[in-house]
């Protein structure tokens, strides 16, 4: 199967997690795509969804499903969103499509996350993956020496700009041992927005796609 077809594969299989009436808590990437188109074919079932990002919700638009701001929920009983990464324990790096602050504002109103990802995203140790920070533009160079003193190399994302008009720090070469603590530390960093380390909210449950179908990860509470 290609990546593609693995990707449409967990994303139909999300929708089981999905409860009748809803309002559903939906990401943005080219996994939750397949989700999104999914879940258009059982539009019926739910009352709207809280997405992401821009791009999200202009497809769930389209396919004719109600779109609520976030400020309009006060909990969702699910989220479903992709992973640049994901380990053994549900701790994740996202924000490889830049989304990673509305991310992790969804997935903090939701009861339950589940990602969805391909079986290449399933890692031993995160960091393979350039950790995306979300920066407030005048700290980019006191935030790159922070990162260099952690042994990592930071790189402003050429041309790019969050739904929230910020750029994107890029950081090689960390190998993240402690997910928690990290994402701790850096988001006591002046002039960060978002680090990408999901591991507060991180997955309940992971669907990876792999050559034999669908394996599921189920990952213990904190």
């Amino acid at each position: 199967m290609t990546q593609d077809e693995l990707k449409a594969l967990v994303g139909q299989a999300a929708l089981e997690f999905v409860p009748e009436g809803a309002v559903v808590g939906v990401g943005t990437g080219s996994t939750v795509n397949h989700f999104i188109d999914a879940l258009a074919t059982v539009k019926g079932r739910i009352a709207a969804a809280v997405s992401s990002s821009e791009a999200s919700s202009a497809r769930l638009r389209a396919h004719g499903i109600r779109v609520l701001e976030a400020e309009a929920v006060t909990r969702l009983p699910i989220y479903v969103d992709g992973a640049d990464e994901i380990d053994a324990r549900g701790c994740m790096i996202k924000g490889g499509g830049a989304a990673l602050t509305r991310e992790k504002i969804v997935a903090d109103l939701a009861e339950r996350f589940v990602c969805i990802a391909d079986q290449s995203k399933l890692v031993p140790v995160l960091g393979g993956f350039p950790l995306p920070v979300e920066v407030i533009p005048m700290a980019v160079a006191q935030l790159t020496r922070r990162f260099a003193a952690l042994g990592g190399q930071a790189s402003l994302r050429a041309g790019v700009r969050t739904d929230n008009g910020l750029p994107i720090l890029d950081v090689r070469g960390l190998a993240i041992t402690d997910p928690a603590a990290l994402e701790a530390e850096i988001n006591q960093w002046p002039g960060v927005v978002t680090v990408g380390i999901f591991a507060r909210h991180r997955a309940r449950v992971c669907l990876l796609g792999t050559p034999e179908g669908v394996r599921r990860l189920d990952f213990e509470a904190a």
